[in-house]
């Protein structure tokens, strides 16, 4: 059975040292911090950065865009996005 988006993040989440959330919930500003040590993308731990370029470098640092930061995403991960960041995670 397919994993769904819950459970991508969910699993995301354990990855990166975050606790798994038993309602829908997109990632916050922590979860996405923890996402971006894991996968290389350096930000300012004491002054986080906007979600949204958060969730661009992610991209940019897991191949999965060709854009940084500069261009970035204002909205949730779609699920091939949870899917290529989790198996980035597990590699």
């Amino acid at each position: 059975m397919a994993k769904t988006v819950d459970d991508l993040r969910n699993e995301i989440r354990v990855a990166t040292g975050r606790f798994e959330r038993e309602i829908s919930a997109t990632f916050t500003k922590e979860d996405l911090a923890a996402i971006c040590d894991a996968v290389g993308y350096e930000i300012d731990t004491n002054s986080l950065p906007p979600t949204a370029q958060m969730r661009a470098g992610i991209l940019a640092r897991i191949d999965e865009r060709d854009d940084d930061a500069t261009n970035e995403i204002g909205r949730a991960f779609r699920k091939g996005e949870l899917e290529a960041i989790a198996d980035a995670l597990s590699e």
